[in-house]
């Protein structure tokens, strides 16, 4: 996609929504990186019904060591991979009381030696929490940046980078958020709603349908 083009698509997807936010539910940065750390491969909908009740108790690390793994189990259960979770969740708890005196810390490399953080989670912590003009690249921006011609890659990080290179400056705070929308309400997977697209005539997908 060239750059006006690409200047373009996010002024339009702007345009449709000013201030985009996540979906998930969270209090604080603390409560954000468990919501995110929970949130691998299940529905942020999913984390926010486990989360409602969590969160109205457990808002520090200092007290989610207290409840514990069992108890956070029952919490949680409904969530995918949830004993692993549990246990990756008690332990970076733990980590944020010993060596970041119960904070969460602002940058990559420190959130990545986090219990159950990756590339993704930390970049989602980083721009939602601390105003880090990150771009996470999860299945549905991967999605939308190749079917576009966007920013296509083969791998996750190629895409983020590309993504990262691409993206004007004015747009970066919030491109994470409209990608990720864009492809959840109207680039999805099986069947994109490619006759209501903000971005139609920009996109490369041969697969397209022409807007009437």
């Amino acid at each position: 996609m060239k750059r006006a083009d690409i200047n373009e698509f996010y002024s339009r997807l702007s345009a449709q929504n000013p201030e985009p936010k996540g979906e998930l539910n969270w209090i604080n940065p603390y409560t954000l990186l468990v919501a995110v750390v929970l949130s691998a491969q299940a529905t942020d909908v999913g984390v926010n019904k486990a989360t409602g009740p969590l969160f109205k108790k457990i808002t520090t690390p200092a007290q989610m060591v207290a409840l514990g793994e069992g108890r956070l189990k029952n919490f949680i259960k409904t969530i995918g991979l949830f004993n692993t979770k549990a246990k990756n969740v008690i332990k970076l708890s733990q980590i944020l009381l010993d060596e970041h005196d119960g904070a969460v810390p602002t940058t990559r490399e420190a959130l990545e030696k986090l219990p159950g953080v990756g590339r993704k989670t930390a970049n989602v912590v980083l721009n939602i929490a601390f105003g880090v003009p990150t771009i996470a690249v999860d299945t549905h921006i991967f999605r939308v940046s190749n079917r576009t011609g966007l920013a296509p890659g083969k791998t996750v990080l190629d895409v983020e980078k590309k993504l990262d290179k691409a993206t004007p400056t004015r747009w970066k705070q919030h491109a994470h958020h409209w990608l990720i929308l864009h492809g959840r309400y109207v680039c999805k997977a099986r069947k994109p709603q490619c006759g209501t697209c903000a971005v139609n005539d920009l996109c490369a997908f041969k697969g397209k349908a022409i807007p009437i």
